[in-house]
């Protein structure tokens, strides 16, 4: 597990042009993106919403072309999950006849998973985290979706706890100890 811009966690010595290196060689198995808004076509903004201006989109285009990608965002709501984002930092799709080995895989909020169609260009609601109804993720999403069978998001087994709880959350804890605090305490 590779965690850029910190300390430990972090293999590369030359910064971002190791990692656009992999990528390109197509060696890196999974990467994790969010934005300021992504929409039903699993276009991401990391530029501007709203009239605010955020750091920008960094490679992210570059990665969400050449690798496998989970989107994610905890905040659920139509001001992120909009029907089209403002500006497109990354694209969620391409033309048949453009090379594109990566991709959107899912989406990730913090009231459902949703899974990519590539063949539709859309997401398919998957399951609804505890807590949480499908009428509820339909109310708070801006962008339309299918939705066939619907689950109830599984929780952890007592194994996957017990590993989230000691060798992830010590890894974790250098880098994000304000987060550690507070889902492990």
């Amino acid at each position: 597990m590779t965690r850029l811009h910190q300390r430990k966690g972090n293999p590369f010595t030359e910064g971002s042009r190791e990692l656009f290196d992999l990528a390109g060689q197509g060696r890196i198995d999974l990467f994790f993106l969010g934005g300021a808004q992504l929409d039903g076509e699993a276009n991401i903004n990391l530029v501007r919403a709203e009239g605010h201006r955020f750091p920008g989109s960094f490679g992210s285009a570059f990665m969400y072309f050449t690798c496998r990608t989970i989107l994610f965002r905890e905040e659920h709501s139509r001001r992120v999950l909009v029907p089209k984002v403002e500006f497109i930092s990354a694209p969620g799709w391409s033309a048949p006849d453009v090379q594109r080995r990566g991709g959107p895989v899912a989406l990730v909020t913090g009231k459902a998973l949703f899974a990519w169609q590539k063949e539709k260009c859309r997401f398919r609601l998957e399951s609804v985290h505890p807590g949480h109804s499908a009428d509820e993720v339909r109310e708070n999403t801006g962008f339309d979706y299918d939705a066939e069978r619907v689950a109830e998001t599984p929780a952890p087994s007592a194994e996957e706890l017990a590993l989230l709880r000691s060798s992830v959350a010590e890894r974790l804890a250098s880098d994000y100890p304000e987060f550690v605090r507070r889902v492990w305490g």
